[in-house]
């Protein structure tokens, strides 16, 4: 195993659930000193991430060590500022009142160490009419746009299968503080990062919001079709289901070809992208009764070898089974002590020279807190006293 690119950086890790986790794991996957911060048991306030040993838990805090420290206690938190002088970045995904209620908001940290930098992720905003709010991920794809644009036209807000909002918002706060880090090489100085899964989501959002902000366009309901390039969406062949988008008229020109169907170019109906949008349905039902000629695979290499872009539509099975997922490595093996081998979720970033590692899994509650705190400066009957007390 080699040092990573983040290996000079220590991140006190204060997530719970899942957004604040998700920006964790980037440091963490890139060699970050990583040392996530849990309440002692019994003392409250868990995780919430559900089991420690089931797939998300898991899956969520790979490469990180672990501490048992109760910020309610006085003594907890004086040992949580003494790390703080020591880390480049603190990262909690608490309702945007708690820090402060604990004293370890941005202007508290600073005054312990101007370098740090403090990535928060909440519901809806560090501020605002909302954030006092508790955040979800269902409540936030719905108030970010996301459910009004996703299902069947008619069919009701339907949910995006994944937690799209935790994710996305994990991802921005750990683009935030990894900016935050390039530029306090410049100024000396840490700053407060945030985001929230509100935010996320409405970015994340992208050219569907656009086409209100700009065009005061109201995006609704296209099921399987892609609201704007016709025809891309999902069709029946003999044995299942693919993808195909053909929009544009030199991809549709060569996937009538591909297919042998020259009336779908002539038919006036279909022979230019307005019509097309026009007669999308009948377009649609036309291309289905020619796709029930080929078993998915035959359409979707067909269809590929023809320059027409093609896939199939994976159970979570198939996926895994699929050569290029395998060529990716999105399935990533690492030993747990307490399940043995498993693997969990690669990452989705290539780095020629530094590539991420998974070099252990997912740590017991408060298995490293010996350790670490002797790092810090803390003696052997120092900790034996805070564990008598229940500061750990």
């Amino acid at each position: 195993m080699t040092a990573g690119p983040l290996s000079r950086f220590t991140v006190l890790d204060l997530t719970r659930v899942r957004a604040g986790p998700t920006a964790v794991r980037y440091f963490a996957d890139w060699g970050a000193n990583v040392i996530k911060i849990e309440m002692p048991p019994g003392a409250g306030d868990a995780d919430m991430g559900g089991p420690r040993h089931g797939p998300d838990f898991q899956n969520l805090h790979r490469n990180k060590r672990s501490i048992t420290l109760n910020l309610k206690e006085a003594d907890g938190k004086a040992v949580f500022m003494k790390m703080v002088e020591k880390a480049d970045v603190v990262i909690e995904n608490y309702r945007a009142d708690v820090k402060f209620r604990l004293g370890i908001d941005y202007e508290s940290l600073k005054k312990v160490n101007p370098r740090i930098v403090l990535g928060s992720i909440s519901g809806f905003g560090q501020d605002g009419p909302y954030a006092e709010r508790a955040g979800f991920d269902q409540i936030a794809q719905g108030m970010g746009g996301i459910m009004w644009v996703t299902g069947q036209p008619g069919g009701g807000p339907v949910r995006a299968g994944i937690a799209v909002a935790d994710v996305g918002a994990g991802l921005h706060c750990a683009i935030g503080c990894l900016t935050a880090l390039l530029e306090r090489e410049v100024s000396g100085q840490g700053q407060w990062v945030s985001s929230s899964l509100l935010q996320a989501m409405i970015s994340m959002c992208d050219f569907q919001a656009a086409r209100w902000t700009i065009a005061k366009e109201v995006p609704g309901q296209a099921g399987n079709n892609h609201p704007t390039g016709i025809p891309t969406g999902v069709f029946k062949t003999s044995d299942g289901y693919i993808n195909i988008a053909a929009s544009g008229d030199h991809i549709y020109k060569r996937f009538c070809e591909s297919i042998k169907a020259p009336e779908l170019l002539t038919d006036e109906r279909f022979s230019t992208a307005k019509a097309r949008v026009k007669y999308r349905d009948v377009l649609n039902e036309e291309i289905d009764k020619r796709m029930a000629a080929f078993t998915s695979a035959e359409a979707v290499e067909k269809l590929n070898k023809a320059g027409v872009p093609a896939g199939p539509i994976y159970k979570m099975d198939e996926m895994f089974a699929d050569p290029q997922v395998k060529h990716l490595k999105m399935a990533h093996p690492v030993h747990s002590p307490k399940l043995g081998d498993i693997e969990l979720i690669g990452q989705a970033i290539n780095m020629s020279r530094t590539p991420f590692e998974m070099k252990t899994a997912t740590p017991e509650q408060g298995e490293h807190t010996e350790a670490v705190l002797k790092e810090f400066g803390f003696d052997a009957a120092t900790v034996a006293d805070f564990r008598k007390r229940k500061v750990i």
